[in-house]
């Protein structure tokens, strides 16, 4: 405790911040997103997959390790009372980072465990921990940000940032990718080294990005007379019957995609045995159609509404995760490659339509004036079904192996006879097809839910869309691909919203990837 009061009178929160200050602050908070993009690039996503396999992760670690940033969400609930008693955003950031940085130096040491079971324990535990303690960044650096950049910028001076974190991470993804196939090419020492390197450069980029936030200056924060109790704020959406039946669709969508998601990596780092770089270019191309049509998406939205978006996109999606059965026939086939091209190009598509229109629905559902409430609410049901189902696919992928399930058409005559494969299901293929299944299910649920605005036809979307291409195109430029972050940060349920948050229309959060 005496240690928390030195740091929190070298870091005492600022009564004002001058023009100066939010110029040098702005410049601070760029480098210290870029800081933060170095570190998730390098320790997460694909990378991450890749190593655990490497040190013998099973599927049910794959699954759990996949639940871990879902079931971090709800660390930012005791991340607000932290925020609300000692206010003081820097110090709790300090704090935080440094409680979670050198996660991924514990990471990097699972390499060097013999044991596979220790090795992945070290592994989980670490990751664990790091987006554990990041949701006391998370609930300590958003609302800092929001009281420092000024409204009349705030869009601008994200997207900037977001560019630029996004062009950083889709060069540095394919540097590290290039990089591990050159320790196999090389073999300069057992393939399970190579990430070392990374996760210390991911780990020094984090230290980076603490340095950045302590040089950005912290407006003290307002007090607050009339404190709300947080249990009774986020009770309060469920009384209201259409937003049920949003958090009902939303939770089993997510608990599809989940459920599918985490063996995407898997089942082409395995069953079809690719490298890890064409891995990852593949999920760069799903970040370029990402971007690509996203400002579509936004006027399509804006026209008519999220439901329309959300009711293209989303049979969009499954009918993606249903094509990876067709991507082994048993095995991996001619049509493989170009399959994987069409499937991660268009799910870059439905991926930049479902995010927008998902987070748009419970914004515009919520009543004004309290929808902090109703998307903290929202989070909390769909990182829980995501969580969940990361889990229960791993407890489950282990039953899948060894079982088929496969349908072919057989044609016989006196000369010859013709067998073709149209389906045939195994491992995680039986994940993809639950998923295909659950997904079909959660639409149904769409259709139940009330969204103020004009209907529009399936042509008109696209219409829509392709003028919204045309333009994403044109502002494209060096912007690589795009991460986006679904979670809600919590410590918007901390008061009422009024003008601090913009106005009388909530904003929405600023995205990248978690602090």
């Amino acid at each position: 405790m005496r240690m928390f009061r030195r740091l929190a009178q070298a870091f005492a929160p600022q009564p004002s911040v001058d023009e100066a200050g939010v110029r040098r602050g702005l410049r601070w908070l760029t480098r210290n997103g870029l800081g933060i993009q170095l570190m998730e690039t390098l320790h997460a996503g694909p990378l991450l997959t890749a190593f655990a396999l490497e040190i013998g992760a099973t599927n049910l670690m794959i699954g759990v390790l996949a639940a871990m940033p879902h079931w971090a969400q709800l660390v930012q609930v005791p991340g607000v009372y932290l925020v609300n008693r000692y206010r003081n955003r820097k110090v709790l950031y300090l704090i935080g980072g440094l409680l979670s940085r050198p996660m991924l130096l514990a990471m990097a040491l699972a390499a060097f465990i013999t044991s596979a079971d220790w090795a992945i324990t070290v592994l989980i535990v670490a990751f664990a921990f790091r987006y554990g303690f990041g949701g006391i960044l998370a609930t300590s650096q958003n609302p800092w940000m929001r009281d420092l950049v000024p409204d009349h910028v705030m869009g601008r001076f994200f997207g900037r940032r977001l560019m630029l974190m996004t062009a950083l991470g889709a060069v540095l993804s394919l540097l590290a990718a290039g990089f591990i196939d050159l320790w196999r090419i090389e073999d300069w020492a057992p393939p399970r080294y190579a990430y070392v390197p990374l996760f210390v450069v991911a780990f020094l980029g984090g230290l980076f990005s603490i340095y950045c936030m302590l040089r950005v200056p912290e407006p003290k924060m307002p007090v607050d007379p009339n404190p709300v109790n947080l249990y009774r704020r986020l009770r309060e959406p469920l009384r209201d019957a259409n937003f049920r039946r949003l958090l009902h669709f939303l939770s089993t969508w997510n608990f599809a995609i989940n459920l599918a998601a985490p063996f995407f990596t898997v089942h082409m780092l395995k069953a079809l045995e690719l490298e890890v770089s064409l891995v990852l270019a593949f999920t760069t191309l799903s970040q370029l159609t990402n971007i690509l049509v996203l400002r579509g998406w936004g006027r399509v939205a804006d026209r008519f509404s999220n439901k329309s978006v959300m009711a293209l996109c989303a049979p969009l999606f499954i009918a993606m995760i249903f094509a990876w059965t067709f991507t082994t026939l048993p095995g991996p086939h001619l049509l493989t490659i170009p399959l994987l091209v069409v499937i991660h190009a268009l799910t870059g598509v439905a991926t930049a339509g479902v995010t927008l229109a998902a987070g748009n629905m419970a914004l515009k559902l919520a009543p004004k004036g309290d929808a902090s409430a109703y998307l903290a609410t929202n989070s909390l049901f769909t990182a829980v079904a995501a969580g969940t189902a990361g889990i229960l696919g791993g407890l489950l992928a282990d039953f899948f192996v060894g079982r088929e399930l496969s349908l072919s058409l057989q044609w016989s005559s006196p000369e010859a006879a013709l067998s073709l494969t149209t389906l045939d299901v195994r491992d995680w293929d039986f994940f993809f097809l639950f998923a295909t299944v659950i997904g079909v299910y959660s639409i149904s649920r769409l259709a139940h839910v009330h969204e103020p605005g004009q209907p529009a036809s399936d042509r008109l979307v696209l219409q829509e869309l392709i003028l919204g291409s045309r333009q994403s195109v044109r502002n494209l430029s060096s912007v690589a691909g795009l991460r986006a972050a679904t979670e809600f940060p919590m410590h918007l349920v901390e008061g009422k919203d009024g003008p601090a948050s913009g106005g009388d229309k909530p904003r929405p959060p600023p995205q990248g990837p978690p602090p």
